[in-house]
């Protein structure tokens, strides 16, 4: 005997996606951002990188700007807008420049 009588897809009620359908890119407008991308994701294996966190935001922008999906404010996507990625780069590379100073031997510089 099997184990669920009857027929076990009559309880079942599809939900629809929460932000609509997501189009396939048929006419490949946006594959060569989606391959660097993937190939960013590979690279860091995985790890939630800046430089894929901007590719990402590039393939959705190219989406949007195809109508391959609506478009949205990019706190919405999950990803940073301008201004927060111009502080993230600002921080980062004040936080990587140091600078030196040498003294002689009475102490000046």
């Amino acid at each position: 005997m099997s184990g669920a009588p009857g027929n076990s897809f009559a309880n079942f009620n599809p939900t629809p996606p929460e932000r609509g359908s997501f189009p396939l890119d048929h006419d490949h407008e946006c594959s060569s951002i989606m391959a660097e991308y993937l190939n960013c994701l590979k690279l860091v294996e995985g790890n939630n990188a800046l430089n894929c966190r901007l590719l990402a935001k590039k393939y959705l922008g190219c989406r949007m700007d195809n109508q391959l999906m609506d478009r949205d404010e990019w706190k919405n996507l999950g990803l940073p807008d301008d201004q927060k990625e111009k502080a993230l780069k600002t921080e980062t590379i004040s936080s990587t420049t140091t600078t030196t100073t040498t003294t002689g031997a009475d102490g000046k510089v």
